[in-house]
């Protein structure tokens, strides 16, 4: 038994400088602490955050939800098991009554829910990975291979991109090689953009890409990374991968891109083009967060649901049903607990479909997904570009568990 004895939560800062939530637990033989993110670019089906309002912080501040955590969440747990995840949940659920969380605040749950789950690792005395995987049903443990965002666009920079994300896949066996890649094509990147455009155009986004003010159409971008890649010596061994976040570049049935209005057929035929041109191997939302049928026609390339799915059970069902996808992107905030979550990916699964653990463009230094991902065993995670604390620090810790699984499984 790892009964709660407290729970304590603070607002700190997110890596925007907004404000979000750290809570720590406190059992009978440990203690947890988690904080949690928070997205530009969301869903409207997303669960709910909890913010105050007024003028402090901009309205942005946490207080309230804070407030939830220690005078309506901490009594209906104390005393309760740590280590029962669906029972811990499950009461945070009914106490808030809505399906979004919006009376309690999915940032107040899933920071207690996450909280939980580290306690309980650290009473058990193991890794968190080890605990997860457990909580998961004992899938086979791997590194996942890393989605590094490097070139930002639409909600995650201020430029004239519509399409959000730009990443780089290493191809390579380890994720300390994957790692190095990732970090060396970044820096020769820097160096491309430097020589071609000047200087001022290797300012970050919010995930740590370069935003480059210069880049008018996709194109431009798809070029500097095949350059960088060439340069970096790395030519056939890398993949690339883009976030449309499509729903943000969407107005009255047409797509707004590369200075043209696309309708949904011709922006089809623009991402076949892109397929042909570049080893593109994975697109994400490539199309409005509403069209699960669009979504379908996109056929011979990994398409990751995020918008559309957002991690519920209700929205992948439908997305399987329609054949909209075949990978989900699983961010933990978007449903608001552990247990959702894992529900969430293990629908998926059972479809046939890929998953990738994912971060928010706020993001604090947990490395919470780090330890999901391995647990998974899903194969795929994305945490932004290799610069920034906020960012590296999952990297960081993937390479630290890279390090332990060698440790355990050596002969």
């Amino acid at each position: 038994m790892h009964n709660i004895k407290d729970i304590q939560a603070q607002e700190i800062l997110d890596s925007r400088g907004n404000p979000t939530i750290q809570v720590t637990v406190t059992t009978s033989h440990g203690s947890g602490t988690a904080s949690v993110p928070s997205g530009a670019s969301t869903g409207i089906y997303e669960a709910k955050e909890l913010r105050d309002g007024g003028r402090r912080y901009g309205g942005l501040g946490v207080s309230k939800a804070i407030k939830n955590i220690h005078q309506k969440i901490f009594p209906k747990l104390k005393g309760k098991d740590a280590s029962k995840q669906n029972i811990i949940d499950q009461i945070m659920i009914d106490v808030d009554g809505y399906k979004d969380k919006r009376k309690l605040g999915a940032n107040a749950i899933l920071a207690v829910s996450l909280a939980c789950a580290r306690a309980t690792a650290d009473g058990n005395n193991i890794e968190l990975y080890q605990y997860l995987n457990d909580v998961a049903g004992s899938p086979k443990m791997k590194l996942p291979t890393p989605f590094f965002n490097v070139i930002n666009g639409g909600r995650h920079a201020d430029n004239s991109l519509s399409i959000q994300e730009f990443m780089i896949v290493p191809q390579f066996n380890s994720f300390k090689k994957n790692l190095q890649a990732g970090s060396e094509i970044y820096h020769t990147l820097k160096k491309d953009l430097h020589k071609k455009y000047g200087s001022g155009v290797t300012n970050v986004g919010d995930e740590g890409g370069f935003a480059p003010q210069n880049f008018k159409h996709s194109v431009e971008a798809f070029s500097m990374l095949r350059q960088a890649i060439t340069n970096a010596k790395y030519k056939g061994k890398i993949k690339v991968a883009i976030d449309a976040a499509a729903s943000e570049f969407y107005n009255n049935g047409k797509y707004s891109i590369d200075g043209k209005k696309l309708s949904p057929s011709k922006l089809l035929e623009y991402y076949q083009e892109l397929i042909k041109k570049y080893p593109l191997i994975s697109i994400e939302d490539p199309f409005d967060q509403h069209d699960f049928k669009t979504f379908s026609t996109l056929q011979g390339i990994q398409v990751v649901g995020d918008d559309l799915t957002v991690t519920n059970v209700d929205r992948i069902k439908k997305a399987i049903n329609a054949k909209s996808c075949n990978c989900l992107l699983l961010k933990l905030n978007q449903i608001g607990t552990l247990t959702e979550a894992l529900e969430a990916a293990n629908l998926a699964k059972s479809a046939g479909w890929n998953i990738m653990v994912s971060h928010r463009s706020g993001e604090t230094t947990d490395t919470f997904i780090a330890d999901l991902a391995v647990a998974l065993g899903c194969g795929q995670i994305k945490a932004g570009a290799p610069c920034r604390s906020e960012r590296t620090a999952k990297y960081n810790r993937l390479l630290e568990i890279e390090q332990l699984l060698l440790k355990y499984t050596k002969p």
